[in-house]
C-alpha cells in the first residue's frame, strides 16, 4: 500500500465492507491528491450511456463510428452533469484547453474541444469519458484509508484503457495479491 500522502496516480480499491451506493465495489483512478482533498475518477462503473448517444446530444456528429460504442463511465457523484475525459496525450493536437497534465502518460481535460477532436476522428490513442467524478475534502481520504474502506496501488495502464470495465475491480486487487472474493464484509483493524 502506498504512503495516504501520495496517491496521485494510485487506484483506490473499494473494501467489500464500504457500504456507500456511490463507491461500493469500485475501482477509483486518482487524479489528483494535495493537502486541499483529492479528486478521482470512478472507471468501472458505466452509466449506461454510450459514447455515440452522448456526442449526438451535444450535437457532435461522429466521422464514423469507431467509438459510438465505448462506455462513459459514471465518474462518481460530483458534478455528475459535466464530463472528464482522462486520455493519453493527442498526437498532431495543439494543446487542449482546459487540460491538466495527472503524470507523463496522461492528462485529464474537461472541456469541449476534445469531444469535438474524438467526434472529428482525431481522438487520442487512449481515452475514457466519465460524466461526474469523486472528490474528497482535506484528510478525508486519509481518515477513510485508515479506516479501511480503501487499498491502494499503483495504476496500470492496460486495466485503465484496454480492460473491460466489469474485470477492473478484481484485476487491480490482484496486483496486491488480493482476491476481493475472499475478504470479508465486515471492517476491522489489525
Amino acid at each position: 500500500m502506498t504512503s495516504s500522502s501520495d496517491l496521485r496516480h494510485q487506484f483506490l480499491i473499494s473494501m467489500p465492507h464500504l457500504s456507500d451506493p456511490c463507491f461500493a465495489q469500485t475501482l477509483t483512478f486518482i487524479c489528483d491528491h494535495s493537502e486541499y482533498g483529492a479528486m478521482g475518477l470512478i472507471i468501472n462503473r458505466t452509466c449506461g450511456m454510450e459514447l455515440g448517444d452522448l456526442l449526438n446530444h451535444l450535437e457532435l456528429p461522429a466521422r464514423g463510428d469507431r467509438f459510438a460504442q465505448q462506455p462513459v463511465f459514471d465518474g462518481g457523484p460530483v458534478h455528475e452533469d459535466r464530463g472528464f475525459v482522462l486520455h493519453t496525450e493527442a498526437h498532431g493536437q495543439s494543446e487542449l484547453l482546459a487540460s491538466h497534465r495527472i503524470n507523463e502518460d496522461l492528462l485529464l481535460t474537461t472541456s469541449l474541444d476534445i469531444l469535438e477532436a474524438i467526434a472529428n476522428g482525431q481522438a487520442p490513442e487512449h481515452f475514457l469519458v466519465a460524466l461526474g467524478y469523486a472528490g474528497w475534502g482535506p484528510g478525508q481520504l486519509e481518515q477513510e484509508l485508515s479506516d479501511n474502506l480503501w487499498l491502494s496501488c499503483p495504476y496500470n495502464f492496460d486495466i485503465l484503457f484496454r480492460m473491460p470495465a466489469e474485470e477492473r475491480l478484481h484485476a487491480a486487487a490482484s496486483i496486491l495479491g488480493i482476491n476481493l472474493n475472499l475478504l470479508t464484509a465486515h471492517a476491522g483493524h489489525a
